[in-house]
């Protein structure tokens, strides 16, 4: 793929929805090997991850909206496959996060002191998720903020250049406008010397039929 900022944008994105997707991987593997208050905390972290890759999806279509025609039917092929694992991983989280006698086997109910020490497990992973969660959404909205300024600044680029187009195109009108005019003084000016030229051709033919006129005459004369 062509090194540009766009194309760039585009594979950071997808190298955190790779990352994204061999979390859930992992994390939905864990969900069927547990049961009880651990079940349910790899389900929550689970549903966080779910949902970055749904954001990360949206990231990479408006990332390949802003590729060219090119670029385009390149990534289209590898963003309908991340489509379509991210909504393979999102049913078997949904059919594992149904699985309720799985949620709450009793293995884990009969240990009271083992439930407490699940849920204090549950709660600190909670709060990593969350952390790490905030810091990931942080980090896409300074980049979501770097390419809005990116787009202004291209935007008002884009204004200037019109600005210039225009006044070339009006200072191209005015020597058009100016040329016509002086097209149109030369055709007067040619007339003018084709009438001269016509009145001054008369004038000739006239003066040499004088002339002959009159020789005929002198000749004629003589002979009388």
């Amino acid at each position: 793929m062509d090194s540009n900022p766009d194309t760039e944008r585009f594979d950071q994105y997808e190298a955190e929805l790779k990352l994204v997707k061999a979390e859930l991987s992992q994390k939905l593997d864990q969900i069927q090997e547990q049961g009880g208050e651990l079940r349910k905390a790899t389900v929550t972290q689970a549903e966080e991850r779910m949902k970055e890759a749904g954001e990360l999806i949206k990231s990479l279509q408006i990332a390949k909206a802003s590729l060219p025609a090119s670029a385009k039917a390149k990534v289209s092929k590898s963003l309908h496959e991340h489509e379509a694992d991210v909504r393979g991983l999102s049913r078997s989280l949904s059919n594992l996060s149904s699985d309720r006698a799985a949620l709450f086997g009793s293995r884990y109910t009969d240990d009271p002191s083992g439930a407490g020490g699940d849920e204090q497990l549950e709660q600190r992973q909670q709060l990593l998720s969350g952390t790490d969660r905030l810091n990931r959404s942080s980090n896409r909205l300074r980049e979501s903020q770097r390419i809005a300024n990116d787009t202004e600044q291209i935007g008002a680029g884009t204004l200037q250049d019109l600005a210039t187009q225009r006044e070339t195109i009006e200072h191209t009108r005015d020597n058009l406008l100016e040329s016509e005019g002086y097209t149109d003084r030369s055709i007067k000016t040619l007339r003018g010397m084709a009438r001269r030229m016509a009145t001054n051709r008369l004038i000739t033919i006239a003066i040499i039929t004088v002339l002959v006129i009159l020789i005929i005459a002198v000749i004629v004369s003589k002979f009388r």
